[in-house]
């Protein structure tokens, strides 16, 4: 009998080790070094923008609760910690289906010095939460001469 092989070059043993060393290296990238060196299950993809007032933080948490994410600072640094418990059942005549998808995740950031951490916020909408982290106010240049008399 004569088996045909055929090779994807995209399910490769390789890419699979390169998929799990990349995972890894992510997860070590979100921890600051306060926190225990544990490797979190998933990374949630996050945007970062800048407007003249603020800074905005949008991280993708489908099937997330808001209950179930906790947001902190401290030393200027933000730290986005979270866990995902997602059960779904399906039951017909036939059949009984349960899927089940359980999860943490952290994210840290290192704020610029001149921010409003007491005036930080967060929103949740529709699966992405919105962290908008206000710049302070920094007066104008007050330089005056002062002539000598």
């Amino acid at each position: 009998m004569l088996v045909t092989r055929h090779r994807n070059p995209t399910n490769t043993n390789n890419t699979k080790r390169f998929d799990l060393i990349n995972e890894f290296f992510n997860a070590l990238e979100t921890q600051n070094s306060e926190e225990p060196r544990e490797v979190f299950d998933f990374i949630p993809a996050v945007n970062t923008r800048e407007s003249d007032d603020a800074y905005y933080i949008e991280l993708d948490l489908p099937g997330i609760k808001k209950e179930d994410v906790e947001i902190s600072i401290d030393k200027n640094i933000l730290t986005i910690k979270g866990k995902r418990e997602v059960k779904r059942e399906e039951k017909k005549d036939d059949y009984y289906r349960v899927e089940s998808a359980y999860g943490t995740f952290a994210r840290s950031f290192t704020l610029p010095e001149k921010v409003d951490t007491e005036n930080i916020r967060a929103s949740s909408e529709d699966g992405v939460v919105e962290i908008t982290i206000p710049k302070l106010k920094v007066e104008k240049d007050t330089t005056k001469k002062i002539e000598i008399e």
